[in-house]
Order: structure tokens, then sequence, then C-alpha cells
């Protein structure tokens, strides 16, 4: 059964690397993207296996809690 998944943002963030793209194949628990807050570095990691489907957040961007940050499609 296919699965969209929306991977959002659990606070308000400055995003500081993206390391995935449209397209990409990810395990449970990979890394997705880095974000900063309070000058701690957080990864967001993927919570299912899947592909990424999209990214919506770039290097720089900030990003509130809730924001979509990136959507992966399980197979």
């Amino acid at each position: 059964m296919v699965e969209v998944v929306e991977v959002t943002s659990k606070l308000t963030a400055a995003v500081l690397s993206v390391a995935v793209a449209p397209g990409s194949s990810v395990a449970e628990g990979d890394a997705l993207l880095v974000v900063e807050s309070m000058k701690m570095e957080i990864p967001i990691l993927a919570p299912v296996a899947g592909t990424v489907q999209r990214i919506t957040a770039a290097p720089s961007d900030v990003v509130a809690e809730g924001d979509v940050l990136a959507v992966i499609v399980t197979a």
C-alpha cells in the first residue's frame, strides 16, 4: 500500500542544509535536512522508508513549527 508522509518541522528554525533531493531513496532514520535553533543543529530524520517526492525548504529558509519540510512516498 502506497502512503504519502509529510515531514513537518517540530520547531521554528533556520534550515542549514538539505541532504536529499526529490527522487532519492531514504531509509527510516536517514537525515533529510539539518536545521538550527538556539545555536543547536538538529537533524530532521525520515520517519519512514521510501522515495522523497518533494523538498519544500532550502538552506537559509526559516521554517515555523508545523511547516511541511519534505514529502516521502512509501512503496
